[in-house]
């Protein structure tokens, strides 16, 4: 089964654990407007393990990828809309503790977003890819994100309250399916019900537009510009006037109604109109080039793709869009392992770029992704500052590892250690930890790391089973004659055995769900 990440309303997947922002010292600001109420039958902590499980299956999904430069932009937004909907009260305490507050990336080039149960929110490559800026994705986000704090979801699932918890996720996870692919979804939607699941699970023209009102005002209070707001609604009735083509599944989970463009028309009346046009910068354009390389790895789409980069179709775009195809092209052709011509294209891109940190540094990232994946080591050495961030740290590991740099397996192990102790649910860390443990010969260390992997995945057999490999390990003598040594697996072992119990426990209970 090949799960799709297609918004059916309520429905949304995602997420690792990019590298967090600080929470910013915002001004504390109220809704003005009363909210529709909770009334909500499913408690928060239902609401959460529903989700978890959804997740967990989209988790195992092909079409599920966590690309550590647009998930790093991506938190770069969404950590400060957290911000902003607690400091406003949106947010409440308990939700902010039991949900999980993660945004799933989806490998799909369709326009969409999307909620699920238990704090989960979805994103398509395809909408990063065509959104013209941070604050059009701020917008996007900040409604889906209201429709969590304002416990959308959990009411419409609430009217499924004559079904078991299970029952309501399958319908969920089938109408995600069949969304894109009916033959692939109608076996997961228990009892003929694909039909009535996507009325079901929509959202009312009440929630929307509530969820407009909400979302307008934490992307506001978060920092980001109100056009991004009017302006990625008038994207979207753009593309409503085209009678959407597909492309656009965000459309058919929220539909423009007359109500919603009547208030957005009020509030672009607030905005100067010259904004709405203004050029991405140059860190969004490539962000929005490799989101299109990667949601489309066909080798016919990515040759087509190197078309963009002819010399005399170049010079005719402006500056930003000249940056994001040189950036796609040179990214493209290292995919197809063309690495001559990828470094000439970076080559091009490089001192385009060298006044804008930010776009600079993406350009660095990757010539390091593209000597990697030539076999070669990457002439850009990571500072100490650097190496704190997801991308840079994930990519001096690989470097470590592939080029059997052994002295530096140390330093890189702590970095890992210290990223996911601020970052337990990261499950690549904690894979390619388990993999630097390895290479030192640290088996035990390198078995609960890969242990922990799974936890972070939520597939805590996989998880227990690990587990218990290490225990056996320690059980046939798996002991260092020395005593430095022997300590360490003393305190590694007391570590698995606690985790062990700790996990068996979620096991238990997600086996008693069922």
């Amino acid at each position: 089964m090949t799960l799709v990440l297609v918004a059916i309303g309520v429905i949304s997947p995602v997420s690792l654990q990019a590298q967090i922002s600080a929470p910013l010292a915002l001004p504390m600001v109220s809704s003005q407007l009363p909210t529709l109420g909770d009334g909500s039958a499913m408690s928060s902590a239902d609401e959460r393990r529903l989700g978890d499980r959804i997740a967990r299956e989209i988790y195992r999904d092909p079409d599920y990828i966590d690309d550590p430069v647009l998930a790093e932009y991506v938190q770069g937004i969404w950590q400060p809309l957290l911000a902003a909907a607690r400091l406003r009260g949106d947010l409440t305490p308990e939700l902010d503790e039991r949900f999980a507050w993660n945004v799933l990336l989806g490998r799909d080039r369709t326009v969409n977003a999307f909620a699920l149960p238990g704090g989960y929110l979805g994103v398509h490559l395809g909408l990063i890819a065509v959104v013209n800026s941070r604050d059009e994705l701020a917008s996007v986000l900040g409604h889906e994100l209201s429709h969590v704090t304002q416990r959308h979801i959990s009411r419409l699932i609430s009217r499924q309250g004559q079904q078991t918890p299970w029952l309501v996720g399958a319908m969920i996870l089938g109408a995600l399916a069949a969304s894109k692919s009916p033959d692939a979804g109608s076996a997961l939607i228990v009892g003929g019900q694909a039909l009535s699941a996507q009325s079901q699970l929509n959202f009312s023209r009440d929630m929307e537009r509530e969820a407009d009102r909400v979302g307008f005002g934490v992307m506001t209070q978060a920092g980001f510009e109100a056009q991004g707001f009017v302006s990625m609604f008038d994207k979207l009735q753009q593309a409503s006037r085209l009678n959407d083509n597909g492309a656009y599944p965000y459309l058919r989970s929220h539909p423009l109604t007359t109500e919603r463009i009547a208030d957005m028309q009020a509030r672009q009346a607030l905005v100067a109109s010259g904004a709405l046009n203004a050029p991405p910068t140059w860190e969004h354009a490539m962000i929005a080039a490799r989101a299109r390389v990667l949601s489309n790895p066909g080798i016919d789409a990515l040759r087509s793709q190197l078309d963009e980069a002819r010399p005399a179709h170049l010079v005719t775009l402006e500056s930003a869009r000249q940056v994001a195809v040189l950036y796609g092209a040179a990214l493209t052709a290292s995919r197809l392992r063309d690495f001559s011509k990828a470094r000439t294209y970076l080559a091009q891109l490089t001192p385009r770029v060298s006044s804008d940190a930010s776009a600079a540094r993406l350009a660095r990232l990757l010539g390091v992704e593209m000597a990697l994946a030539a076999g070669e080591v990457p002439q850009i050495p990571f500072d100490e500052t650097s190496a704190v961030r997801r991308p840079e740290l994930f990519l001096g590991t690989q470097m470590v590892l592939q080029t059997g740099q052994h002295a530096a397996l140390d330093e890189t192990a702590r970095r890992l250690q210290t990223w996911v102790a601020g970052h337990p649910k990261d499950a690549q860390a904690w894979q390619l930890l388990s993999s630097v443990y390895n290479a030192q010969g640290q088996t035990l260390r390198a078995i609960r790391a890969s242990a922990e992997t799974q936890v972070a995945l939520l597939d805590y057999a996989a998880a227990l089973d690990r587990f218990k490999a290490a225990q056996a390990l320690v059980r046939k003598g798996f002991v260092d004659d020395d005593s430095v040594q022997a300590a360490a697996h003393y305190i590694d072992a007391t570590i698995i055995d606690t985790r062990q119990r700790q996990v068996e426990a979620l096991f238990k209970e997600q086996a008693f769900e069922r």
